[in-house]
């Protein structure tokens, strides 16, 4: 099986290349990565002719977040005006559901006005069943949470912008 970090890895390869379509398979597990925004990840079992598979569309997801883009586009020029060269995005990375807390009951990890480090945790993104803690990458305030709780979020979707300190 493969490890998050090597899909992560993966992923940003792809992400920065101009390939459109991409197939890894090894010791019987396959990951096909399309930048159209289908991802299908199949685990095969190596001396069975049954085939497991796990297959997860974003295509639906695009049209789902098609309405949240335009509210985006809509706040994105208000940080434009507030310095946006000095601000950062967080951004997903990867596919999955965007949860502002670790659990229903306790509160957000963190909220607009929030100082956070630059390895404090900002949110889990849960992707196949795996929660990934999204990390803040920079030292400084949390300006803006643009992404709601239970949200599906796109590889390289803005989730928080940031005045980097």
């Amino acid at each position: 099986m493969f490890k998050i970090q090597e899909i992560r890895e993966i992923i940003k390869l792809v992400d920065s290349s101009s390939i459109d379509e991409f197939v890894y398979e090894v010791d019987g597990a396959k990951v096909k990565l399309k930048k159209n925004g289908v991802v299908v990840t199949e685990t095969v079992a190596p001396k069975k002719e049954v085939a497991a598979p796990v297959v997860q569309q974003t295509a639906p997801a695009a049209t789902q977040a098609a309405p949240a883009t335009p509210a985006k586009v809509e706040e994105a020029p208000v940080a434009p005006t507030n310095n946006d060269s000095s601000l950062h995005k967080i951004v997903s990375p990867m596919v999955g559901t965007f949860y502002a807390a670790p659990n229903p009951e306790s509160p957000a990890y963190v909220q607009v006005g929030d100082k956070v480090g630059d390895e404090a945790i900002v949110c889990i993104v849960e992707a196949m069943k795996l929660f990934n803690e999204i990390e803040a990458e920079v030292k400084g305030e949390i300006v803006e949470v643009l992404v709601k709780d239970g949200e599906l979020v796109e590889y390289g979707q803005p989730l928080f912008l940031v005045k980097a300190e």
